[in-house]
């Protein structure tokens, strides 16, 4: 470990220190930013909601989004590596669990496949908030598993009194691995600032036991191709008045990590991104605020074999515009409208063709629009893609009862350079109500239904994926997805002790999966040939249904002295006639303990995993039970104006063998072994 690396960061804090005042004593309510009545995690009705902020988002702070919300409840992740890990919610992965950033689409590539990144770090994020239950009606119809809205505050929506800001430093054992983070907020006048930075390396990590179970000759030690390297960072900016705020935003990252499969790719990620946002209040009469959003991303990746040089090209550029106004009550009714477009350009390509996509926009609208061909070598072809939608959500309380009701309507259009266009319709809708039946206890219940266009990879993909070693082939014809979803959900959100229970059932007609045939081919598609052969996956559908439950205790979870939780969740995916959904998450129970006094925080969690053995027709191997104990030790000190915390986190401390069964590569990458965590960080 290098000491002196982290003794610097000390010293660069305590200096930043003295130039910057702390505005103790304030509380700030934690709520769901993408609410769009900003609500309590405990007040949702349509969205049932969990959000990670202050130290409890720091002690769970890990590599990838999917990685530090694992343990949530209803959550999983698709452990694709220390890279890349996905968010999976209630047991759907993909383009149906939706990542936003700061209530925007991130519009990276991470929904087409596990080893492709999120490109939105919460290193530097102020709060995580995870959605479960189709969301549809608010951002789209990629959200009929949920969303996870990480929240950076990068255009600041208010001024800072005085500056502030907070910086990290920590190092990890298992992998020696360090990163930094750092955000800083201001104001000059009526104009708020934000500037934020951060940068993660890390080696291939230590494993317990063989790479692949039972198997000696797999090897053992440090898993290879597991590494990572990321910086990131983003400056913005807004003027501020009693009439609301208007700002904008440039952020940046670049993310380089290893994907430990056989064929051992690596993936070299780089995205930019521009925002503005804006708020107007009381414009109009009967408008309480008027809202405009718009962002801009340019991504691209590269999968680069053993000899470094890029076999596939992913891009993808993308505008996104978000217009809501919030109209006060009318007949006791109060709520949102407004509208949303997207447009993106996404292709995959593979090495060594031109980028033609450029010359051929213009001159695809007139081929025929029957013709199923590809342009050759591409993954992916060239594809635009067009969505408008109009939304709206209105709330109203009878007495003891709260009720919840929207609509969304939604028009997707994806034009490949070459194949058929497609056009799709998608219609939305959602009833909740929540009754407080006594004080502190309530229930509630919730019908949606929910509409998915098929993707672009879905429909147009044509070629080799050579970080999954699968030869991918998508349907033009594909039906829209529809969800019907019926929640219940029994709550107590008062007093020392909090609980709550929710079952949900949700049949989808015309889920859109990958099947793997069992067919071998080449590069080419083709059987039989020599070469590097690959997996056939044919994009099918059909009828499958998704239901679970998930409840959890709290004592105490954010006060002074004792705390504790116990939680459980199960689900379970089927397709109609055809077995289990793939990468169904196991069955889990856990409990958590520990102690909070002003300087000292000390805490353990244990969650257990029960072996896995629901697969799909094409998988071939059941997961095995773990456990998973984490620890957490932190004291912080008073330097004046700065608080400075130093922390030390266990995790897996019982060294287990853990291969989750939402990972396509359970069987030759298991998770990570014992690690211990050292940091120290400082808020001004």
């Amino acid at each position: 470990m290098n000491f002196k690396y982290s003794l610097l960061a000390g010293a660069v804090l305590s200096a930043v220190s003295a130039f910057a005042h702390a505005d103790d004593g304030e509380v700030t309510k934690v709520v769901v930013t993408a609410n769009p009545f900003h609500k309590g995690e405990t007040e949702q009705i349509l969205l049932p909601a969990k959000v990670l902020s202050g130290d409890e988002l720091r002690d769970k702070m890990a590599n990838s989004l999917g990685e530090t919300l694992s343990s949530e409840l209803g959550v999983s992740s698709s452990a694709f590596g220390a890279g890349a890990s996905r968010p999976i919610i209630r047991g759907l992965e993909g383009a149906r669990v939706k990542m936003l950033e700061n209530g925007m689409a991130v519009s990276d590539v991470s929904g087409l496949s596990n080893d492709h990144a999120v490109a939105g770090d919460g290193a530097v994020a102020h709060q995580i908030e995870i959605l479960r239950g189709p969301a549809a009606l608010l951002y789209g119809s990629g959200a009929i598993g949920g969303l996870v809205n990480v929240v950076n505050e990068r255009i600041p929506p208010a001024r800072e009194p005085k500056l502030t800001g907070q910086a990290e430093a920590r190092y990890s054992t298992v992998d020696q691995g360090h990163a930094t983070s750092g955000t800083l907020d201001g104001a000059i006048g009526k104009l708020a600032l934000h500037l934020d930075a951060n940068a993660r390396q890390s080696g291939d990590y230590k494993i317990p036991g063989n790479r692949v179970a039972g198997d000696p000759a797999s090897g053992s030690g440090r898993l290879p191709n597991s590494g990572t390297k990321e910086k990131g960072g983003g400056l913005g900016g807004s003027y501020i008045d009693a009439w609301g705020y208007v700002g904008a935003s440039v952020s940046g990252l670049d993310n380089k990590y290893g994907v430990p499969s056989d064929e051992g790719a690596v993936i070299d990620q780089h995205q930019t991104r521009y925002d503005i946002d804006s708020l107007f209040k009381n414009i109009l009469p009967g408008i309480e605020s008027a809202k405009f959003k718009a962002g801009y991303t340019d991504y691209r990746h590269a999968e680069l074999g053993e000899d470094g040089v890029p076999e596939v090209q992913f891009t993808n550029r993308a505008l996104e515009t978000r217009a809501e106004m919030v109209h006060k009550a009318i007949n006791g009714w109060h709520g949102t409208f407004g509208l949303q477009t997207e447009l993106s350009h996404f292709a995959a390509k593979a090495a060594g063709h031109e980028e033609e996509h450029e010359e051929h926009e213009g001159e695809h609208e007139g081929e025929d629009e029957h013709d199923h061909g590809h342009a050759h070598g591409d993954t992916v072809p060239a594809t635009r893609s067009k969505s408008t939608a109009a939304f709206l959500v209105e709330e109203k309380e009878w007495g003891p009862v709260r009720v919840n009701a929207g609509v969304r309507t939604e028009r997707v259009k994806r034009q490949p350079v070459t194949g058929l266009d497609r056009s799709f319709s998608l219609q939305s809708g959602a009833l909740g109500a929540l009754w407080s039946f006594t004080p502190g206890y309530a229930t509630g219940l919730t019908l949606s239904r929910a509409q998915r266009a098929p993707t672009t990879e879905e429909l147009y993909s044509a070629g080799p994926h050579h970080a999954t070693i699968t030869f991918d082939l998508g349907n033009p014809d594909l039906r829209k997805e529809t969800s019907r979803n019926i929640e219940l959900s029994l709550q107590k959100t008062a007093g020392l002790l909090r609980w709550k229970a929710n079952l949900f059932h949700n049949s989808i007609s015309d889920f859109i999966y990958g099947h793997v045939t069992g067919k071998m081919v080449d590069g080419e598609g083709h059987e039989g040939h020599d070469g590097e052969q690959f997996r056939e996956r044919v994009f099918s559908q059909g009828d499958a249904t998704v239901r679970g439950a998930e409840g959890e205790i709290e004592y105490n979870p954010h006060g002074l002295g004792l705390n504790g939780r116990l939680f459980a969740d199960t689900s379970r995916g089927e397709l109609k006639n055809a077995g289990s959904l793939p990468l169904q998450p196991a069955t889990r129970f856990g409990a958590s303990i520990g102690y909070r006094s002003s300087a000292w925080r000390v805490g353990a969690t244990w969650i257990h995993a029960q072996s896995q053995d629901r697969l799909a027709a094409f998988e071939s191997s059941p997961s095995g039970a773990y456990n998973q104990v984490n620890a957490n030790l932190s004291y912080t000190q008073k330097l004046k104006d700065l608080d400075l915390t130093w922390f030390v986190l266990a995790k897996n401390v019982l060294n287990d063998e853990i291969r989750v069964s939402t990972s396509l590569l359970k069987d030759i990458s298991p998770l990570p072994g014992r690690n211990f965590v050292f940091g120290v960080r400082a808020k001004f």
